[in-house]
């Protein structure tokens, strides 16, 4: 009942106080926000610690292991980890069957059965649908304590599809053209590229099409946008 369901908000990220296994976890994230929580660096445990008042609380988050390999872990919106935050000796599979992982108040992370309740954190990627320039949009993001996304990861890249599956507009993401190259709105210099074939690189911010091709905007154009 998601009348029943008590939520910290904080930025992105979403503390469901409830206790449910991993599975009733993803679904319930899935339902109401995004998907299980996920985090590409250090700075994104930092983000969450500083968003929840210098202390993160015990939870589920979105790791699990890869169904077709058991040495590997990825996150439950897809895509394999490329940072990782094990705590000393983790993940250990004590006792068998420790499939899924939570996240300590130290912000490492556990492996754990994924019957077993715990709290658990959400993501949310929202399609804001007001149209504004870049310039706004950012600013209505960080308003918001959130960020136009910077798509460091194949989990950003596929939730945001996720997202703007069933919108058929352009879509402002977090990247600009800055001296002679594309970063991140987070400082990250652009790594993964998908142009379209639509001209060069002669406009200053890019925006997402459906399909994930990325396509080079006038700040000053009207779209909507991701935080």
């Amino acid at each position: 009942n998601r009348a029943s369901v008590n939520k910290i908000y904080l930025g992105k990220h979403i503390f469901i106080q409830n206790k449910v296994n991993w599975t009733e976890a993803q679904a319930h994230c899935r339902r109401y926000h995004t998907d299980l929580s996920y985090f590409n660096s250090q700075s994104d445990i930092e983000k969450l610690r500083k968003d929840a008042g210098g202390k993160i609380y015990h939870g589920w988050i979105g790791l699990q292991k890869d169904p077709n390999n058991s040495t590997a872990w990825m996150w439950s919106g897809g895509g394999h980890i490329t940072y990782q935050n094990w705590a000393a000796w983790e993940p250990n599979n004590r006792k068998d069957n420790q499939n899924n992982a939570v996240i300590r108040p130290n912000g490492k992370w556990n492996d754990a059965k994924g019957k077993n309740p715990f709290h658990f954190y959400c993501v949310n990627v929202t399609v804001v649908e007001e149209k504004m320039s870049w310039e706004d949009a950012l600013s209505h993001c960080r308003e918001k304590q959130t960020d136009l996304p910077s798509l460091l990861s194949d989990t950003d890249l596929l939730l945001a599809q996720t997202e703007i599956k069933n919108i058929t507009e352009r879509v402002w993401i977090g990247l600009r053209f800055l001296g002679d190259h594309w970063m991140w709105v987070n400082g990250d210099p652009l790594e993964y590229e998908a142009w379209s074939q639509e001209g060069g690189q002669d406009h200053q911010c890019p925006i997402r099409k459906r399909c994930g091709v990325l396509t080079n905007e006038r700040l000053e154009r009207i779209n909507i946008y991701i935080c």
